[in-house]
């Protein structure tokens, strides 16, 4: 069964709480960012160890392990993003389909243990790049085709939340 792609612009999780999961980027500081990444990063290990992480529980919604599997490309996402941020001049990041990401990369079938090592490393290594930006580059901006634009600040803000709100998913 087939999920239906989101095609929400998330960006408004900068300005106010979600409403879902309960995350406050606005409130939340930078240097809080990196222990926020690694702790969200342990926390899915209990979650790939169910007997059900295959299980969609429902036709509009991915399996846990689908979830878990997102969240590391979340993670090696951004990371290159942070990167691209920090050695060029208000890039503009490539495109990025998650939906198309989940099917291509057949995110249901992949090994639970595999994704959870995976996981785990992908975030150890995007919290470590997010902790390591002196402040005076917190500033330096990027772009989505969108149009939606970024700092450094920002990126990482607007990017905790996708792996808090997808534990949240998943521990309901």
């Amino acid at each position: 069964m087939a999920i239906t792609p989101d095609t929400k612009n998330w960006t408004w999780v900068l300005d106010r709480a979600c409403p879902d999961c309960g995350f406050d980027s606005a409130a939340t500081r930078y240097e809080d960012i990196p222990a926020l990444v690694r702790a969200n990063a342990e926390a899915w290990s209990p979650v790939l160890t169910r007997p059900d992480v295959r299980v969609r529980p429902d036709e509009q919604t991915w399996s846990a392990l689908e979830y878990a599997a997102h969240v590391r490309d979340v993670f090696r996402i951004f990371d290159v993003r942070l990167r691209i941020v920090l050695d060029e001049t208000d890039p503009l990041f490539p495109n990025w389909d998650q939906d198309e990401t989940a099917v291509a990369e057949r995110y249901n079938e992949q090994d639970p243990a595999v994704v959870d090592a995976e996981l785990r490393a992908a975030g150890a290594a995007v919290a470590d790049a997010f902790e390591a930006v002196a402040p005076e580059f917190r500033v330096r901006t990027g772009r989505r085709s969108d149009g939606a634009s970024f700092t450094v600040e920002s990126l990482a803000k607007y990017f905790v939340h996708d792996p808090i709100h997808h534990l949240h998913d998943v521990s309901g």
